[in-house]
């Protein structure tokens, strides 16, 4: 299949050059690349974590250092 692509004058430079180095086409470096893209998997979503809560009895009231936080959430 045959298509068109407008590729800026500055990338088209970068990938010539690039193609002369391996000694290839640009034809070839285009299609190693697009099927290099098509067999990479998708990254994997990061993990969700969940951040300790401290409960308090008046929310926004509670004034803590980090001696007091120490001692409410356990740290290894």
């Amino acid at each position: 299949m045959r298509t068109t692509v407008d590729i800026p004058d500055p990338i088209y430079r970068q990938l010539k050059a690039k193609a002369a180095r391996e000694g290839r086409s640009v034809r070839e470096l285009i299609l190693r690349e697009a099927e290099g893209a098509l067999r990479r998997r998708p990254a994997k979503p990061r993990r969700r974590f969940q951040l300790p809560i401290v409960r308090s009895r008046r929310p926004g009231a509670l004034e803590l250092d980090n001696g007091s936080i120490y001692e409410i959430i356990p740290f290894p």
